[in-house]
């Protein structure tokens, strides 16, 4: 499926080499990259539904020091949705009060009633897009009912119970920003490892680099802010183990696709 990485710090670090090592493994990924730019005074998507290594916009980006201190990348192998730019990744949305989500999926959505409405009035046609919709329609919701915004905690305990439920049946490895607080899930095992430091954290879908990375936490929303942990969930009971059912449908999607090239390094 998609690889993600995501970084969060107290301050701004150059992770141009470990986003090279990243998209370094989109031929097994080709069907398109994004990257976010997430600090609030250089807030910045970019995305194309090409092979990352055939991308001059993504070398144009990389020739550069990328000094940032919470950074989502992407690569796209799709599972659901046409090889078109609404579908790639990242996808971002403001909520009623002006916070801007940004979200990142790795894995399917293969059953949940609560993300068919969206089907209408999503810009493309992916699971992941209708993921994020949800997620802010019930911030949105839930701070009507309440009269002002929520507070983090409340923030994150609503979007813990709705992790909890789409990742029934579901593959939902996830990162998503809020425009402050930052948080990671992972219900597939061995799909999502980290990296420490003292001033931040990075996480990979696949290790890069050097560095002792280690697993993220099974099925347990995490919450940080400036590369500190802030919340953690208690475990849900929802890992995902793919079902024959579940490969044979990837498989025909897949088919289903024009043949996509490898590309060659332009960067």
């Amino acid at each position: 499926m998609c690889e993600l990485f995501g970084y969060s710090s107290s301050k701004p670090f150059a992770v141009n080499d470990y986003l090279k090592d990243f998209y370094s493994h989109c031929n097994c990924h080709p069907h398109g990259w994004g990257l976010a730019l997430l600090d609030s005074q250089n807030y910045s998507i970019y995305k194309e539904p090409i092979n990352a290594r055939r991308s001059l916009k993504l070398k144009k980006i990389l020739d550069n020091p990328i000094m940032n201190k919470n950074v989502f990348a992407h690569i796209r192998f799709a599972t659901i949705g046409n090889l078109t730019l609404s579908n790639c990744h990242p996808f971002y949305k403001k909520d009623d009060s002006g916070r801007m989500w940004t979200l990142i999926h790795n894995g399917t959505i293969f059953d949940s009633s609560d993300l068919c409405k969206y089907a209408m009035v999503q810009e493309g046609t992916t699971d992941s897009e209708r993921i994020l919709l949800y997620i802010v329609d019930e911030i949105n919701k839930r701070e009507y009912e309440k009269g002002e915004s929520l507070s983090i905690k409340e923030r994150f305990n609503l979007i813990s119970n709705l992790v909890n439920n789409l990742s029934f049946n579901n593959k939902l490895d996830l990162m998503l920003f809020d425009g402050e607080y930052f948080y990671v899930h992972m219900n597939c095992k061995d799909s999502l490892h980290y990296l420490k430091s003292d001033s931040s954290i990075m996480f990979s879908t696949k290790p890069l680099n050097n560095g002792h990375w280690e697993d993220v936490p099974l099925n347990t929303l995490l919450c940080y802010k400036d590369g500190n942990l802030v919340f953690k969930s208690k475990p849900h009971n929802n890992e995902y183990i793919e079902t024959p059912e579940q490969s044979i449908f990837i498989k025909k999607f897949l088919k289903s696709l024009d043949n996509v090239s490898e590309g060659e390094y332009v960067w």
